[in-house]
């Protein structure tokens, strides 16, 4: 079934689309939450939760593409659920190398000067994203989106592990010199 069978669903209030969006990318919001949580339960749960999320998202939205949309609800859930277990816990998680890792070239932006909106950051960061090549592009995206380890995206890439890691030491190096010269970090 296609994104727009299922959106039409949604707008139907077919209890369908949920099965029509778990039958096609269902694997790949499990996938996703778990590399976040490292659990299967609670990546369960957060999957759950983003269905509920895109049921009452859908309508008024029209998502194009919907993979994206989900994955997104997915991903701020699963992050939400990461963030009160490590405060709960004062532990890490499976994602807490690729937050850290990231955290790195972007700590020091909570003091930037004056009110740098969040949508001028997201801005930034895209306009980086282009000046990627395809693939470092697609292994920053795994990497700091999906939560991949660097096995998993040497696989997907057909590079080695340490190739894979070496170029995102790189990248982040890149991205954390880009966002100076930006002045995003002081």
């Amino acid at each position: 079934m296609d994104d727009n069978t299922i959106i039409e669903l949604f707008f139907a209030r077919s209890e369908q689309a949920i099965r029509e969006l778990d039958s096609q990318y269902g694997r790949t919001f499990h996938k996703l939450s778990y590399n976040i949580l490292n659990s299967r339960q609670d990546a369960e749960e957060c999957v759950n939760d983003a269905y509920l999320g895109t049921w009452n998202a859908i309508p008024p939205a029209r998502p194009s593409p919907l993979l994206a949309f989900v994955c997104k609800i997915v991903r701020n859930h699963s992050l939400m659920r990461y963030h009160a277990d490590r405060a709960a816990k004062r532990g890490g998680g499976s994602c807490a190398a690729a937050l850290e890792e990231l955290e790195d070239c972007l700590a020091s932006s909570r003091t930037v000067e004056g009110d740098l909106e969040e949508k001028e950051l997201v801005q930034i960061i895209e306009d980086f994203l282009e000046t990627l090549s395809a693939e470092n592009r697609i292994i920053f995206m795994r990497r700091c989106w999906f939560f991949d380890s660097c096995g998993e995206i040497a696989a997907r890439t057909g590079l080695s592990e340490k190739n894979v890691s070496v170029r995102l030491t790189g990248i982040r190096k890149q991205l954390r010199y880009y966002l100076q010269e930006r002045e995003v970090l002081l």
